[in-house]
């Protein structure tokens, strides 16, 4: 699990390369646990990480989102490793847009957010990548 510090930092980060008002676009590269692990004693029944991701993590972060303005531009299996170090073994990569950095902000840095959502990310992931784009084209 990612301390809450470094998350911070992070997002810190991040929104000091957005530019305010602007889209932008989150890379989410994603491998599934084969079974979700619950690290912070949560009672959820045994499921696989890709169903705690589908079944209860997008779920709860679409009523997090909810009336937000936030796009799913692409989702898709990776069915192929063309030019890729050892270990980039991706189950799905997505593409998703975002107003603006405060909009997607304003969801995962909150209590909400790490209470309701956030325990499925984890328990559902056995790595994932979370990169920030901004269109240049």
């Amino acid at each position: 699990m990612i301390p809450h510090e470094i998350l911070l930092e992070a997002l810190d980060a991040a929104e000091r390369s957005a530019t305010p008002g602007r889209p932008v676009y989150m890379l989410n590269m994603l491998r599934f646990r084969e079974s979700a692990l619950y690290q912070d004693g949560r009672d959820e029944s045994p499921c696989s990480g890709r169903e705690a991701f589908f079944e209860r993590y997008v779920p709860a972060f679409r009523r997090l989102a909810a009336g937000r303005s936030i796009q799913r531009v692409f989702a898709g299996h990776v069915i192929a490793k063309i030019v890729a170090p050892a270990g980039a073994d991706w189950d799905i990569a997505a593409l998703n847009e975002y107003a603006d950095f405060a909009t997607f902000r304003a969801i995962v840095d909150t209590d909400a957010y790490r209470s309701e959502a956030q325990p499925h990310r984890l328990a559902a992931l056995d790595d994932f990548r979370l990169f920030m784009l901004d269109k240049v084209m």
